[in-house]
Order: structure tokens, then C-alpha cells, then sequence
């Protein structure tokens, strides 16, 4: 659907950004996330089984071989644990792929909805991320982040 390269977290961290990421969070059930975990993967929901004690217990577990299949505990937010699913690969491993337009705007939306951040900070915040970093050049950035 993206026809380009895809956002994922890093869990050992991306080299001069360290392990921070601008999240967005929702509030849903473990039945939820297990079947959204299957849809990205492209499966049926109910076909991934998390065992969330044992994610928050670990940091990280592997529930599959798959590029969303490696669950992180990210902390906790009011006693509730916070999850993600991301690839297993470490960036610097990888062939990074330029992320589609129709890709990038649905990022720098999310940042402006979810963070109330401006132009200028999204700009600085994505053009140094691998992924976007030598395949999107800073003025072309700017105008797709500007662009109403």
C-alpha cells in the first residue's frame, strides 16, 4: 500500500538519536492488539498469541519470524504496560528503502495531531532518521511537510 520504505522502531536505538521516538499510544485490549500484531503481518486476527507478562517481563519477545512480529514493553503508562510490535533488525543491517510521499504525510500528520508540533520541528525530528536521511533530500522534506 506504502510503495516505499516503512517506519519501525529500533529497540537497540538508531545511532545519534538513541532510543527515543515521537509515539502516538491508544488505550486497547490484549485481544486487540494480538489481532492487530496478525494484521500486520497479514494474517487472520486471532492467529498471534501474545503473552504480554512474559513481554514486560523480557523487554521483547518474538512471537513469529515476521518484520511486526517482535513485541517491546516500552514502560509503563498508569500501571499499564506499553507495546509495540517492530521488526527484529537493527537498521545499520539493512537495506533501507525511501519512504512513499503518501507515507511521509501520514507521519508529519500524526506529529502535528498527536504532538502539536510545527513545520520546523518535524523537519528537524525526520530528516536525520535512517530511512529518510540520504534518501530524501531537506528541501524536498520541507515541501512535503508544508504542503496543506
Amino acid at each position: 500500500m506504502w510503495t516505499g520504505g516503512v517506519a519501525f522502531y529500533s529497540v537497540g536505538g538508531v545511532e545519534g538519536w538513541g532510543r527515543e521516538a515521537a509515539v502516538r499510544g491508544y488505550l486497547i485490549s490484549v485481544g486487540q492488539f494480538e489481532d492487530l500484531v496478525a494484521q500486520e503481518m497479514y494474517r487472520e486476527p486471532g492467529a498471534v498469541g501474545i503473552d504480554v507478562d512474559a513481554v514486560v517481563r523480557e523487554g521483547m519477545v518474538r512471537v513469529g519470524d515476521g518484520r511486526y512480529e517482535t513485541v517491546v514493553c516500552l514502560g509503563e503508562r498508569e500501571g499499564i504496560p506499553v507495546l509495540t510490535c517492530t521488526a527484529p533488525w537493527d537498521p545499520a543491517t539493512v537495506e533501507l528503502r525511501r519512504p512513499a510521499p503518501r507515507y511521509l504525510r501520514m507521519l508529519v500528520e500524526g506529529l502535528r495531531e498527536s504532538h502539536g508540533w510545527d513545520a520546523e520541528r518535524i523537519h528537524s525530528y525526520l530528516v536525520g532518521l535512517p530511512g529518510i536521511r540520504g534518501l530524501w533530500d531537506a528541501a524536498e522534506l520541507d515541501a512535503l511537510i508544508r504542503e496543506e
